[in-house]
């Protein structure tokens, strides 16, 4: 099918998306963070299920990912982001009303599907159908949208708390996803997709896997997979690990915004300078940046300032190696499923690292939770390794790559 002539710039189209991002981000995976204590205190439910609904509902994200990017590839994204738009808002709307907690828990498990429809992986795909290997510029500036998410909704988060209660933010942010985000994905995303080119046909995902490709997919997924449980620790425990060092909890608060700004920052300059350089270098920065910040974060005072910009930059520039690497590594065709396959084990991990994390804090304590987190960093360096190791070796571009 090929694309309307009306369809919007790229400008357009990523300032959408971008906007709807940050909302996306700020009503689903960011909210309990400000809403949780509120929501347990108010109602009397076990503090660990109002903040574990989260991760059920990131495990509903995981296990459809899949789908979702089959249905990018096949129509694009607009109707998928639509869907996630209506299912963030129906799941808000249920934990606005939710009289108990299993109620409550079945919101979050319909916003799971909002999640797993609309976050990044989705993003990234309705990009690449769109734009095909050009896509790369247009997912770097997405993600410095995304960086804003916590920054923007947080605070937003905490004022209509405070006005109208956890009932009354989760009402708000369900109207922005059904008056706002919802009509924007209508109006702005093309009804249709560019047609493939012509070596589609035969190299797509329904000619099958090539062989030599499957050892690179696995690669790519443990490493990103692997960024993903020490992000999704790191942002449920460290103001738990900062304290840990002696810091008071206003401190810890002030220190742990670093990380916003450093993400931000990051993005920035990748932003600049992409243009020089394969996605594989961004994603060894990712990796060496992640490992010198857990690794100055262990050492503590007065490491700690460096050791989140460092970390910081580290899980910005993560962001779009999620999105750039599997686009350069195995090109445009298939790209939109292949993010899908790509999301669901990370997705799974990061609805199981905050538990498994908070069992290491209980057992072996802050410093054993680095440690742990460290070894991972450091075995993330050498799968990455590996993939700069496959590219070397590839004779050719990869461009078959998910089994139909």
């Amino acid at each position: 099918m090929s694309r309307d002539q009306s369809t919007p710039d790229r400008r357009v189209i990523v300032t959408t998306l971008g906007l709807t991002q940050i909302m996306a981000w700020g009503s689903s995976y960011y909210l309990p963070a400000v809403i949780g204590p509120a929501v347990s205190a108010r109602t009397g439910w076990p503090f660990p299920w109002v903040i574990g609904s989260l991760s059920l509902g990131l495990l509903v994200a995981g296990l459809i990912s899949p789908h979702v990017g089959a249905a990018i590839e096949r129509h694009g994204g607009r109707m998928t982001l639509a869907f996630s738009a209506v299912c963030l808002g129906i799941g808000q709307a249920v934990l606005a009303a939710s009289p108990n907690l299993p109620v409550f828990v079945a919101g979050w498990l319909i916003m799971g599907f909002g999640m797993g429809a609309g976050l990044y992986d989705a993003a990234f795909g309705t990009l690449g159908r769109l734009y095909g290997r050009g896509a790369r510029s247009t997912i770097t500036s997405l993600t410095l949208f995304g960086g804003f998410a916590s920054t923007v909704c947080w605070p937003i988060s905490a004022l209509l708390l405070d006005a109208f209660g956890w009932r009354g933010v989760c009402l708000v942010y369900a109207a922005i996803q059904l008056l706002v985000a919802l009509p924007a994905y209508l109006l702005v995303l093309p009804r249709g997709v560019p047609a493939e080119p012509p070596l589609a046909a035969a190299t797509g995902p329904e000619a099958g896997l090539a062989p030599r490709s499957l050892p690179l997919m696995a690669t790519l997924a443990a490493s990103i997979t692997l960024s993903a449980v020490i992000s999704s620790t790191l942002s449920v425990h460290l103001l738990t690990v900062l304290q840990s060092t002696g810091l008071a909890l206003a401190a810890a608060v002030g220190l742990g915004a670093l990380v916003g700004p450093s993400q931000v920052g990051a993005r920035a300059v990748e932003m600049a300078i992409a243009r020089y350089h394969h996605p594989i270098w961004t994603k060894l920065a990712s990796v060496a940046f992640v490992v010198f910040g857990v690794a100055a974060l262990w050492t503590g005072l007065p490491m700690l300032p460096v050791a989140l910009a460092l970390y910081g930059a580290g899980i910005g520039l993560e962001s779009i190696a999620r999105g750039t690497l599997p686009l350069a590594l195995f090109g445009a065709p298939g790209y939109a499923k292949l993010m899908g396959r790509l999301a669901m084990p990370s997705l799974i991990a990061q609805a199981a690292a905050p538990s498994l994390g908070a069992l290491l804090l209980e057992h072996v304590g802050a410093s054993g939770l680095l440690s742990v987190l460290l070894g991972l960093a450091l075995v993330n360096v050498l799968l990455v390794a590996a993939l700069l190791t496959f590219k070397r070796n590839s004779s050719r571009p990869v461009r078959t790559i998910v089994p139909s």
